[in-house]
């Protein structure tokens, strides 16, 4: 087979190719959830109002695709409000959340805090306060059975 040959061999087939496509039937619908649907098989027991094919006209009245009534489009004041809104309500999900991560942080850190007192409590040492006249003075067994108390009140609240 010379070059010539084969160049119109290729180009009948091309074009063969190329024509068996075109004249493939295309079909359009619309289905029960509202999608649209394009195939080149017909759509399954659909009434001829509702499907299109690919070669009619787009204007042409029996070929029109009848959809579900929709919404004006929205004017660009109206997108812009709701925008905002959206800008607004992400700003305040933003700050909740920043203000409850504080919450969190502030109350391990009361937490923790409070075992660390407990445990120096708990511990037997001796402890000593300052008092009004700003002399050192130390916790009788008294004093520290109160401060126990207080600070396991105290650790129970900051660490539920």
């Amino acid at each position: 087979m010379t070059t010539k040959q084969a160049f119109i061999f290729a180009l009948a087939t091309a074009s063969t190719v190329a024509f068996s496509n075109a004249a493939a039937q295309t079909y359009q619908w619309r289905d029960s959830n509202g999608r649209t649907i394009i195939s080149d098989t017909p759509p399954p027991a659909l009434k001829k109002e509702n499907v299109r094919t690919m070669g009619e006209a787009s204007t042409s009245p029996a070929g029109a695709v009848k959809s579900a009534p929709t919404e004006a489009p929205k004017s660009m004041a109206e997108k812009e409000l709701e925008f905002k809104k959206r800008q607004q309500e992400n700003a305040e999900k933003a700050e909740k959340e920043t203000k409850e991560k504080a919450a969190a942080a502030a109350k391990r850190d009361n937490c923790q805090r409070a075992k660390k007192h407990l445990a120096i409590l708990e511990s037997g040492q001796r402890i000593a306060n300052i008092d009004e006249k700003g002399e050192r003075r130390f916790m009788d067994d008294s004093e520290r059975a109160k401060e126990l108390d207080y600070a396991r009140r105290g650790m129970k609240d900051s660490c539920q």
